[in-house]
């Protein structure tokens, strides 16, 4: 008999080894499955809940929540099972309800079967209720605290399955506690998660956390480190997967002593803020001949229907200070986000979130004045103290790009639990007697511990009376404030006045508040005093906004960086001698130092278009396939009160000092049907991007492109994938149609299995 030679035994022994290894890994996995099904001490959340049958008539059902799957019984006593759904390939949604309670839905996104085939003792047939759907589960919870409550504890099973199969099982015992009466049993969900860090984080896949705080135990690291060493490719993958997370984890987190001092920008108090009056007087001027033999000038520069992004504007009407200081007059009630976001009730939500929205409107300069053109580079950054959360909502604004000018900027309230992006298209149209600048561009604040977006645009000011007349400034537009998550959404219209208008139709606002598109409340008043709101379940009509003397007195105290703590492009410093000659009245000295600082723009775009380089902003970052602008340290994650210390800002960086460093996970953009990439000024037809990591290093660059671009092609694929699924469902249903779905006889078939199924549970009950 021949001998193998000894690299055929190697391999061989190898092979048995792998195959080995399979069938326990396979076994351990099962058992761990089978373990958390059947042990009752093992739960996550069991309550009755009520769930939608496929003839829409609701049927209440005991629910049992375990990792990875969802038990539901007839009664709480867990003898009557219905049936098993499998977590591991559903999505969970909110759903918009006009009946009391909390609805959500779980399902599978390419709508198959969600449900397992054998119970949790074997079961092959589940106990006789109205039909359920095969690819989807409609809940009503009693109240949107227990909805919220089932939706997060989903959330954790949906993400986390595998992670918490193995916590739970070593440690779920020792934490276990009894919640109320009647059989209502849950293990105390929210300790357990703190306990492992992982309070609050969305997690994409349990397994790619290579923290080893994580493990409970030694044997787990060591089995895990062997599994990287024995795939190098598997784990190199899983870095480039990652590479967000490492990349984003040292400029968002300090990890220093609780004992030591923090070094971050030094703020102080705004010394005086100008308010102006409500009406039309604070919002009209007069200009002297003088001046308006500057308007006759420039208007000769310009036709009707013109942008006047490129003409140079005198500088008497401009008010001293810069755009990207002017955005930020929307956040001196920034405290309204702040109760917004632990509001329970949505609708409530969506009016203090108007209620924030409309807030920010009524301070405004004295006169007809125009902020400054930010310069591209330039950047401004403010913060407001909250005394009743002591906390802070910092404020970061750029100029990411000057043809077309757009502004970018990023607010963060982790500790209140709320932070708001988007970035500001500004561009101004001449019509001959009037002029218009319109802001164009989205916000989107999210609530981090809902993972609630509103999205909303801005209204544009209407400045007339520019040849004959008062020269007066309006602002009219629609705005749309719109929850894609809760379906709530509100619709404001800005009106002008009308040709022939008294003083009162100045500043007019009207609107609705609606669920979907029925109409729950509507508003009307002046965006600058009153408005009131009318309930239209119950007929009241109450004060919604009014911008009182108490009110203006409880603003938020505004705090800005020290001129001589400023870098050289920040706003203040950038133009203070425009500003000083402002203040002084000294037109000629302004327009002087404008120009210098508009020439020096502008030399630097030549010497950038020479060396076909394009410009790359400090702070942000633009989605190559959205085109939005994003702040490069944001940091989304909900506060947790036993890690989290204190968010401060240092060097445009805002930050959060952490007791212990946990891994962040970051949230893959959205992309929108509104969406156009909005490219910033660039003097080279295809220059290679020159992105700006928080590290400065070309490796990190480099890996960042190559992920975009394998990104892209994923997304192609998927989406190729996708259009092939739709088109094999569209062929079935049209077969299915066309033909008759049930005959005579499989409705017998039918009748008969129910009675023999009542008959079994009857014999054996």
């Amino acid at each position: 008999m021949a001998k193998l030679a000894p690299q055929h035994v190697l391999k061989f022994s190898r092979g048995l080894v792998q195959k080995k290894n399979y069938r326990e890994e396979k076994k351990r996995a099962t058992k761990e499955l089978l373990s958390t099904i059947t042990d009752p001490s093992v739960i996550v959340m069991a309550d009755w809940l009520k769930i939608r049958g496929t003839l829409k008539s609701w049927t209440k059902l005991w629910c049992v929540l375990k990792p990875g799957v969802l038990l539901i019984y007839k009664t709480h006593k867990n003898g009557q099972w219905v049936g098993t759904v499998l977590l591991n390939a559903c999505e969970l949604i909110e759903r918009p309800s006009k009946k009391d309670g909390f609805c959500f839905k779980l399902f599978h996104p390419l709508e198959q079967s969600i449900w397992a085939v054998k119970g949790p003792k074997g079961e092959a047939v589940g106990s006789i209720t109205q039909p359920l759907p095969s690819s989807h589960l409609i809940f009503r919870a009693a109240s949107e605290s227990d909805g919220r409550c089932w939706m997060d504890a989903l959330e954790l099973a949906l993400k986390c399955s595998s992670l918490l199969k193995r916590t739970m099982i070593r440690e779920g015992k020792d934490d276990m506690s009894t919640v109320g009466t009647g059989g209502e049993h849950s293990i105390n969900f929210y300790s357990l998660l703190r306990a492992h860090n992982i309070h609050g984080f969305q997690f994409n896949d349990s397994d790619h956390l290579k923290d080893p705080d994580l493990y409970s135990d030694k044997s787990d690291r060591e089995g895990e480190q062997d599994h990287e060493e024995s795939d190098p490719e598997g784990l190199e993958k899983s870095e480039e997967s990652d590479s967000d997370t490492s990349e984003r984890q040292d400029d968002s987190y300090i990890d220093l002593d609780p004992n030591e001092h923090l070094r971050e920008t030094p703020y102080l108090e705004q010394s005086q803020e100008e308010l102006g009056e409500a009406g039309e007087a604070a919002q009209t001027e007069t200009v002297s001949e003088e001046n308006k033999s500057l308007i006759w000038t420039l208007l000769k520069q310009v036709r009707p229907g013109m942008d006047l992004s490129k003409v140079v504007l005198p500088t008497f009407i401009l008010e001293p200070r810069s755009f990207l200081d002017k955005l930020s007059d929307y956040y001196f009630h920034a405290d309204f986000l702040s109760e917004a976001a632990i509001e329970e009730n949505a609708y409530n939500r969506m009016k203090k979130v108007v209620k924030w929205y409309i807030s920010g409107f009524y301070k405004k300069p004295k006169g007809l004045k125009k902020p400054y053109n930010p310069i591209i580079g330039e950047t401004f950054r403010c913060m407001w103290l909250h005394q009743k959360t002591n906390s802070k909502t910092f404020y970061i604004a750029e100029q990411v790009s000057h043809h077309p000018p757009v502004s970018a900027f990023y607010v963060s309230n982790r500790k209140d639990g709320f932070c708001l992006s988007g970035s500001i298209l500004a561009k101004s149209k001449f019509y001959g007697n009037s002029l218009s600048a319109i802001l164009d561009g989205e916000a989107r604040l999210t609530f981090l511990n809902r993972g609630e977006d509103y999205v909303m645009n801005m209204p544009y000011a209407h400045c007339k009376g520019i040849l004959y007349g008062t020269m007066t400034l309006e602002l009219g537009g629609h705005v749309t404030i719109a929850c894609e998550k809760t379906g709530y959404s509100a619709q404001l219209e800005f009106k002008l006045k009308p040709f022939l208008g008294s003083s009162d139709c100045v500043n007019q606002i009207s609107g609705k508040i609606k669920l979907g598109k029925e109409v729950l409340a509507t508003l009307e008043g002046h965006w600058d005093s009153e408005i009131f709101i009318n309930d239209k379940k119950t007929g009241i009509v109450d004060t919604f906004w009014n911008p009182t003397t108490e009110l203006r007195q409880s603003r938020l105290t505004r705090c800005t960086v020290p001129l001589e703590e400023q870098e050289e492009f920040e706003s203040e410093r950038l133009w203070q001698h425009v500003t000083r000659a402002i203040n002084n009245k000294d037109q000629t000295e302004a327009t002087n130092e404008k120009f210098i600082l508009e020439e020096a723009q502008r030399k630097s775009a030549r010497e950038r278009k020479a060396k076909c380089e394009e410009w790359s902003p400090a702070l942000f970052e633009q989605d190559p396939i959205t085109g939005e602008w994003h702040y490069k340290y944001a940091d989304t994650r909900p506060w947790d009160p036993l890690n989290d210390l204190i968010q401060f800002e240092k060097d445009g960086c805002i930050q959060t000092k952490v007791r212990h460093r946990t891994p962040m996970v970051t949230v893959p953009k959205r992309k929108h049907k509104s969406d156009k990439p909005k490219s910033p000024e660039s003097g080279c037809s295809s220059p290679e991007p020159d992105h700006q990591d928080s590290s400065g290093s070309e490796r990190h660059k480099s890996k960042h492109n190559n992920r975009l671009r394998k990104k892209g092609a994923d997304l192609s694929e998927l989406q190729s994938a996708i259009e092939s699924i739709k088109q094999t469902q569209e062929d079935i249903n049209s077969r299915v149609e066309g033909s008759s779905f049930l005959q005579q006889r499989d409705y017998v078939i039918i009748i008969f299995l129910i009675f023999l199924q009542v008959l079994i549970n009857y014999i054996f009950k």
